[in-house]
């Protein structure tokens, strides 16, 4: 168990059942503070919820797990073993990177393998490789070992982060630090591709963001046997069995404020639950918009974020497929890159429409694990990612179908034959859905768009500046979205939230 155990007298809210919640929640609750967990949906999991149909399982969203260390720690807390709840199996290689002119790439941890097939894209590409993992591995260690779960709270903390963040060159981004170091236009793609996956604009993200590609080399891309579902399962059986309270199908309709401190939450069935502290893990505009829309600072904290930039949205087609995996040749993660990089990234970013051509990335989670489909099929899903509403105001009900059938008709030409006569089921997810599902402001996918200056300090604070117990966790505050940033992100509110309670005692 944690060491750094609080009365049990103490109380918390945690708003919102994805990862961060579920992450912060079990924190909280190995402390010893008497924590609920309330959640909108029928089940926890936020982005990564699963559907069923027709006997195939479709996660929803994250399907790349990596740094598991992240993982285990939080087991670890709770005096448990994440193997006991759930089993990480290897994915090899992490992707398969594809282009229309039929070049394939297999990203590996294998360096031979790697260099190989650099050289065969360009020679002199080898050492410059080389030279960017060292660059990489640099980010990592100062951005994310250091970093990713220490909370910024004060401006004292960027300046004294400064000089490193200065000497690793954090405000060119990614792509423009990818180019110093190798020099073919495929190889430039392959290495800047990943901050798509945490809703960054290679072109604008900082080369901090680097850092995911040696985060992958250091641990590795892994899949929960079950799906990501199973791991969202794990976690929510962990935080019941060491005593929280998890509530589905319970919207919080408003957080109570009293004298500038939270004092409960009523839910949308009326229902009051008194708190000492409140940490919401949803969306940050729609906690201050919604939920703290009666008070004042709300109104002026939620007109605040509507300026900054947001990420893209994404747009989802889940199918199932009366085909055998070893039939497809396809590999568990595959990106499918198109004619055009850095002209469609930026109208994926500015709209104002949604693009005609496409960058896909295709999940299989079948070659990894048969279980999630019926016997001789696969399920898969396909992620395009397309402007949020606020750039692209897009009739998505009208549209989404037609842009589905022109996806599937694209993946069946390059990469799936026969996929419209072997489809079993289907189903989409727009940003429309991101705005209502999930409440997500103007449909983005991830948030807070990760500039430099959207980032650490720059970003909403793991705790609110005027409110002083209340917390926010997952992708809006810092270190920002994908898997092990919002599992960071509640390593670092937890440390916060105990700070301030050990405080208080």
């Amino acid at each position: 168990m944690n060491t750094d155990v609080v009365s049990n007298s103490r109380q918390a809210v945690v708003v919102g059942a994805g990862f961060g919640g579920l992450a912060l929640a079990i924190r909280l609750q190995a402390s010893g503070i008497r924590t609920t967990l309330l959640e909108k949906r029928d089940k926890p999991g936020g982005r990564a919820y699963v559907y069923e149909d027709k006997g195939f399982t479709f996660d929803a969203g994250p399907t790349v797990i990596t740094d598991p260390s992240s993982l285990e720690e939080l087991f670890t807390v709770a005096g448990r073993k994440l193997s006991d709840y759930v089993e990480l199996l290897p994915v090899d290689p992490f992707y398969q990177l594809c282009w229309e002119d039929g070049t394939r790439f297999d990203y590996v941890n294998d360096q031979a393998t790697l260099d190989a097939q650099i050289k065969s894209l360009d020679p002199a590409d080898v050492e410059g490789y080389q030279r960017f993992l060292a660059y990489s591995r640099a980010v990592y260690e100062e951005g994310y070992v250091k970093l990713g779960s220490v909370p910024f709270l004060s401006f004292r903390d960027m300046v004294r982060a400064g000089p490193q963040l200065l000497k690793l060159q954090a405000w060119r981004s990614v792509y423009d630090q990818v180019s110093k170091f190798v020099r073919n236009d495929k190889l430039r793609q392959a290495l800047s591709f990943h901050t798509l996956l945490v809703g960054g604009n290679p072109f604008a993200t900082s080369s901090i963001y680097a850092l995911i590609h040696a985060l992958e080399r250091q641990g590795g891309v892994w899949f929960p046997r079950g799906g990501t579902g199973a791991l969202v399962q794990g976690l929510a059986k962990l935080f019941q069995d060491i005593g929280g309270t998890l509530e589905l199908n319970t919207p919080v309709e408003r957080i109570l404020v009293d004298n500038c401190r939270v004092t409960g939450v009523i839910t949308a069935q009326g229902k009051q639950i008194n708190t000492d502290l409140v940490a919401s893990n949803a969306d940050v505009i729609h906690t201050y918009k919604k939920m703290l829309g009666h008070h004042v600072h709300g109104i002026v904290e939620a007109n605040r974020l509507k300026k900054k930039r947001h990420s893209m949205s994404l747009f989802v087609v889940y199918f199932g497929l009366h085909q055998r995996p070893e039939e497809q040749k396809l590999q568990h993660h595959t990106i499918c890159f198109g004619n055009r990089y850095q002209g469609l990234i930026e109208e994926l970013f500015s709209g104002p429409g949604v693009p005609e051509d496409f960058s896909l990335y295709l999940h299989s989670p079948c070659v990894t694990d048969p279980s999630l489909a019926p016997e001789g099929c696969s399920a898969h899903y396909v992620l395009s990612p397309v402007p949020h509403l606020g750039n692209a105001p897009v009739d998505w009900s009208v549209e989404g179908p037609k842009y589905r059938d022109r996806i599937l008709a694209y993946l069946e030409k390059h990469y799936i034959p026969n996929l419209n006569r072997d489809l079993v089921t289907s189903r989409i997810f727009t940003p429309e859905d991101f705005r209502t599902e999930l409440n997500a402001y103007v449909g983005s996918a991830f948030s807070l768009e990760p500039i430099l200056t959207q980032s650490a300090w720059f970003r909403p604070h793991n705790r609110d500046a005027a409110i002083p117990n209340l917390y926010l966790v997952g992708a809006g505050t810092h270190p920002g979205a994908g898997i092990p940033g919002v599992v960071g992100s509640a390593k670092a509110t937890a440390s916060v939230i105990l700070g301030d309670l050990g405080a208080a005692i």
